[in-house]
């Protein structure tokens, strides 16, 4: 019988994850029962959100030691036991990491034939994109000459974020951890500037290129990063906090913000969750598209080949060694 390979937690890492901390297992091939569906995973996604799971402090639960990594696929049903999916159709679930997977009906999504490539449903017209899209768009809802910061500013959501904001007249800055990611946040994805993290003043560079302080700030990171642009916001300013990377490998938090600028500058801070706008979708992708097919947005992809290169590439993700959006390719299309 074929086996399925899984990956599964070996030990909880204290700090920065190595490969060593998982495991890929054996084991058996699933069995779909009647109105279940087996699938075959085509693409895993690779996201920051893993590392609090194992750390046990996200709200989607905690992955124990010995137990199979969580994540988001697009897979192939290859066997159906109902009647809404047939064999060839390509479907969005947690699929997990592991080479198949059996769900209910009710846990598969079709994907979109117009997505294209099959990747882009996990990357720019995915959880990263939508979460850029609501994040930008119906919480902060940007007006020309916004002044908009956004870190991680070529990581998934930070790309689509970027390029959603030039999109609407902003002048956009990012927040990168090297000079070459802040030349492609600059020269492909159109950035007005973008701060090197690891060798610039933060402070500094935020007084020399928002004078007049930050309207729209995308958190990705927390930490400290959070507590310096909060010192450098504009009048009304919008803060949309939806990521912690600065810590999911330390074993406590950084202290957030004190308040006095927060309410010097009028602003408002809103705390993001991507699965409360899973309703508006087909909204988020439809209007996307458009600027697929301008070439006004695009998304890099970091893709790294077979189940057992998983472990390694979520290491690099977690290390800020990534380019785009991080994707196993586990099945050939």
């Amino acid at each position: 019988m074929q086996e399925n390979l899984q990956v599964q937690l070996a030990h909880t890492p204290e700090g920065n994850p190595e490969p060593e901390h998982f495991q890929v297992v054996p084991t058996p091939m699933p069995q779909p029962d009647d109105g279940q569906v087996l699938c075959a995973t085509q693409y895993l996604s690779l996201d920051p959100y893993m590392r609090s799971q194992m750390a046990g402090r996200h709200m989607s639960g905690t992955v124990s030691s010995g137990e199979l990594m969580r994540g988001e696929t697009i897979s192939k049903v290859i066997e159906s036991k109902h009647p809404d999916f047939a064999v060839g159709d390509i479907v969005r679930c947690f699929g997990n990491w592991q080479q198949y997977s059996v769900h209910k009906a009710s846990e598969l999504s079709k994907q979109s034939p117009k997505i294209s490539p099959m990747s882009y449903g996990l990357s720019l017209l995915g959880m990263p994109g939508l979460t850029a899209y609501a994040g930008l768009i119906w919480i902060a809802k940007p007006k020309a000459n916004d002044v908009v910061l956004i870190p991680a500013a070529t990581g998934a959501v930070g790309s689509t974020a970027g390029q959603l904001a030039k999109l609407h007249g902003c002048r956009v800055i990012g927040i990168a951890g090297s000079d070459e990611k802040c030349a492609h946040a600059i020269n492909n994805l159109g950035y007005d500037a973008c701060i090197n993290r690891k060798t610039e003043d933060l402070a500094e560079r935020l007084n020399e290129l928002c004078p007049d302080g930050v309207d729209i700030y995308f958190d990705l990171v927390g930490g400290e990063t959070l507590n310096t642009v909060c010192n450098k916001l504009a009048l009304n300013a919008r803060v949309i906090l939806c990521g912690l990377m600065e810590d999911y490998n330390k074993p406590t938090r950084t202290p957030g913000p004190m308040p006095g600028p927060i309410i010097g500058a009028r602003a408002t801070l809103t705390g993001l969750v991507v699965y409360d706008w899973e309703p508006r979708r087909d909204e988020f992708i439809t209007d996307c598209l458009s600027h697929i097919g301008s070439g006004k947005l695009t998304m890099q992809e970091d893709i790294a080949h077979g189940i057992n290169n998983a472990p390694a590439a979520f290491c690099r993700l977690m290390n800020g060694e990534n380019r785009g959006k991080a994707l196993v390719k586990i099945a050939s299309e």
